[in-house]
């Protein structure tokens, strides 16, 4: 009975069309009928879009929909904060936008009908001139917007050297990671009047909904600067994701403890419980992405890779008082919607949600919401032991530029953590 609720809930919100925001008022989703967004380097699996100049990008996603479809690109350039730029398009951009995404193609021998489309950046049409922040935007036909996504492009400039390391404060020592850091600016310069000119942002797991911004450094010698803060440059530590597995989307497998065929293939996925208070247990994972594959047919994943619905379950005694619950991860770009929310049943004592989604390796964990904010670890806590992939983006402003060049992306680990 539930599960036919939640269909039925599902597929009012899939044939209406509904504004999605994001956690930031850059990335947007638009239309439910587009799923599998992956925007990335073409060089990495990781799903975050950040290339030194020059380097392909590559975005796909599907149309469910399956009519092949008119979808066309545009390419908007931003300040270091996000803040629309003052600059002309032929100022960062060489060629065109706007332009017909021309590669798609029908998905084959799939349950789940549905068109594949690719954009490869830059190409022919499209060039990029300048470091720095951008937006793609996606549109139909009718020049409305479908969906967008953030990229970087860096140049080679500084560097930086950073490490992860608990924080000093007591109170936060045992679920706290703080990181620390230096910029090196490149060989023979120097930085003009960093505290106002030079800006880094540091992103955990490449989320920018607890992205750490307006660091000014702290130490100055002339050959680096040092940022050495600890309350102001820690993030909660969290938990290791969950994960599942429907390469084989026939068969049970990694926490799918049961398959069933209707129109569509369901996998169940093992239920969960609550992992806040426990001790830290180290799991491999993908610090929340996920990776399209199949197993079957020539293990083509663009376009013979399967659809399914996947059916989550949390058991908890009773339902949290004032709190929503969601599944959180980047297959949804870590949205909360209606999409990938979940409904408490007293009789089973579990919350149960459901989500259609493509066949592939995928993480994800759960989240409380309140009426005034998210709570990230109410339910899985966080430990200063987790796993956890920093990135920092150093900007600078150069004297007589009107926009901020991206000219290092550092990265660190908490793999290694110091005390």
């Amino acid at each position: 009975m539930f599960k036919n609720y939640l269909l039925k809930r599902f597929a009012f919100i899939f044939c209406f069309i509904q504004t999605v925001l994001a956690q930031n008022s850059q990335e947007k989703l638009f239309f439910q009928s587009i799923k599998s967004i992956v925007f990335k380097n073409q060089t990495s699996e990781i799903q975050f879009p950040v290339q030194k100049l020059g380097e392909p990008f590559e975005l796909h996603f599907d149309d469910l929909n399956a009519d092949e479809r008119n979808y066309y690109y545009k390419i908007k350039y931003f300040n270091h904060d996000w803040t629309p730029s003052n600059l002309f398009q032929n100022e960062y951009l060489k060629g065109f936008d706007n332009l017909r995404i021309e590669n798609y193609q029908t998905s084959f021998n799939t349950l789940q009908p549905y068109t594949h489309y690719q954009l490869d950046l830059p190409n022919d049409q499209t060039e990029f001139l300048i470091s720095g922040n951008y937006l793609l935007e996606i549109y139909n036909e009718s020049d409305k917007m479908v969906f967008s996504r953030r990229f970087m492009i860096y140049e080679e400039g500084a560097k930086v050297n950073a490490k992860v390391f608990r924080t000093r404060d007591l109170q936060y020592y045992n679920t706290h990671q703080n990181i620390q850091f230096s910029v090196i600016p490149p060989k023979g310069e120097f930085f003009r009047d960093p505290q106002n000119q030079l800006h880094v942002t540091i992103l955990q797991n490449e989320q920018w909904n607890s992205a750490i911004n307006s660091l000014k450094p702290q130490y100055n010698d002339g050959n680096r600067l040092e940022y050495r803060y600890d309350a102001e440059s820690s993030f909660y530590g969290g938990n290791e994701y969950l994960f599942f597995d429907t390469k084989n989307i026939q068969i049970t497998s990694a926490n799918v403890s049961m398959v069933k065929l209707n129109r569509l293939y369901e996998s169940y996925l093992t239920t969960n419980y609550l992992r806040r208070g426990y001790p830290y247990s180290f799991t491999q994972d993908l610090n929340g992405d996920f990776i399209i594959r199949t197993l079957q047919g020539s293990e083509n994943g663009n376009i013979e890779a399967d659809y399914s619905w996947v059916y989550f379950s949390l058991s908890t005694p009773v339902e949290f008082k004032d709190q929503e619950v969601y599944i959180y991860g980047k297959f949804n770009n870590y949205e909360l919607n209606e999409t990938n929310k979940m409904y408490y049943n007293p009789a089973l004592e579990i919350y149960e949600g459901i989500m259609l989604l493509k066949q592939g390796i995928y993480n994800y964990k759960f989240i409380a919401k309140t009426p005034k904010s998210n709570l990230y670890n109410e339910i899985s806590g966080s430990h200063a032991l987790t796993e956890n992939r920093y990135l920092i983006f150093v900007y600078y402003r150069y004297f007589g530029n009107l926009y901020d060049s991206l000219i290092a992306v550092g990265k660190t680990s908490s793999f290694e953590i110091f005390d």
